[in-house]
């Protein structure tokens, strides 16, 4: 991007491109295109260190990445089937069984019967295990979120968290879109 478009505020050899392959944002004001820019590249930096985190927690916990992102997935609901994990990540059910037999190796979630139908088996979160070795890494980042929300009014927060649920429907409808491109390809 060139440095007199909006979102760039250097050149490559400064490395400090912000959206530098993507079109520059349509806006009819000059101040609107930098601002649409400037949301462009919040985006993709608190995803970077978004990964970033998950990979660092990982490590101090003792699991890899995928496993940790799939614990998170498992915590929304505290019990889900191989087949559910396996759609919710986009990961074929073999490496969810992977998943899972090093997930309950390590203690964090147990395989038990569906006590409403005997043939399935429900993956469940250990959360005694799970608040011991997982959350505590979080909990120093969770009290400064807290912090954080605690400088907004109830306004601005509702608008947030409604900021963040679009956010995810537009993360869930391009993940989809990139899987289906993966098994379609041509």
């Amino acid at each position: 991007m060139p440095e007199d478009q909006p979102g760039s505020t250097g050149g490559a050899r400064g490395g400090e491109w912000n959206v530098p392959w993507a079109e520059p944002w349509a806006a009819s004001e000059p101040e609107r295109a930098e601002l649409a820019a400037s949301f462009g590249a919040a985006v993709r930096k608190t995803g970077a260190l978004m990964q970033l985190m998950n990979q660092a927690a990982a490590d101090r916990i003792g699991i890899n990445a995928t496993d940790l992102n799939c614990l998170n997935i498992l915590s929304f609901n505290g019990r889900m089937t191989a087949g559910e994990l396996a759609r919710a990540t986009g990961l074929t059910t073999a490496s969810i069984t992977g998943v899972v037999d090093r997930l309950e190796e390590a203690g964090y979630v147990r395989r038990e019967r569906d006590p409403r139908d005997r043939r399935r088996v429900v993956i469940r979160l250990v959360l005694e295990t799970a608040l011991r070795d997982v959350a505590s890494v979080f909990l120093p980042m969770m009290r400064d979120w807290q912090a954080m929300a605690a400088r907004y009014s109830d306004d601005e927060l509702r608008l947030i968290v409604d900021f963040y649920g679009r956010m995810e429907g537009v993360l869930q409808e391009h993940l989809t879109r990139l899987r289906e491109a993966g098994r379609n390809p041509g």
